[in-house]
């Protein structure tokens, strides 16, 4: 089942699935067809759902179909274009510009990482494109799609290997 994510006044957005519809974050700079790094954008297209990774000292493992792991205190991901592991999972300390997936808050407590750049990764293009948990304020992602942790949660453990995101751009 896709994951079709509509987007309104800013940051402000919806996502439909599995008959019910969500309110949701995307980036501040809200979709763009021409995704660049840091424009703060969420890409437009439709993108495989490749893995849900989850904190695990905060959450269970979540009941999902998709491939699924903890986040340890040391995973990254790149963000640094000029990188040959950009737009790629990296361990910690990493010299290059990256971000820190174990955080303080509970933004990346759950996340659902799309095919987003990745196959293989475009210098530029946009890294570090994840569906995860909305902040309390439901502020704007810096290119993302976040959700209410628990509607994440009940929309994880409905995917499976077809399931798709997609960003309409209006």
């Amino acid at each position: 089942m896709d994951l079709v994510v509509t987007p309104g006044t800013g940051h402000a957005a919806r996502l439909a699935a599995f008959g019910r519809t969500y309110r949701c974050a995307i980036g501040r700079g809200g979709v763009c067809r021409d995704k660049r790094e840091g424009d703060g954008a969420t890409p437009v297209g439709a993108f495989a759902l490749r893995a849900v990774w989850f904190r695990p000292d905060r959450l269970a493992p979540p009941a999902t179909a998709l491939p699924h792991r903890p986040i340890a205190p040391d995973d990254g991901w790149c963000d640094d274009p000029a990188h040959p592991a950009y737009n790629r999972h990296v361990r910690l300390p990493f010299s290059a510009s990256h971000e820190t997936l174990w955080r303080a808050d509970a933004l990346y407590d759950l996340i659902v990482v799309p095919g987003h750049n990745d196959d293989p990764p475009v210098a530029g293009a946009g890294s570090a494109i994840f569906i995860h948990c909305a902040d309390a304020a439901w502020g704007p992602t810096e290119g993302c799609v976040a959700l209410a942790q628990d509607d994440l949660l009940g929309i994880v453990e409905r995917l499976g290997p077809a399931s798709r995101l997609i960003v309409t751009a209006a």
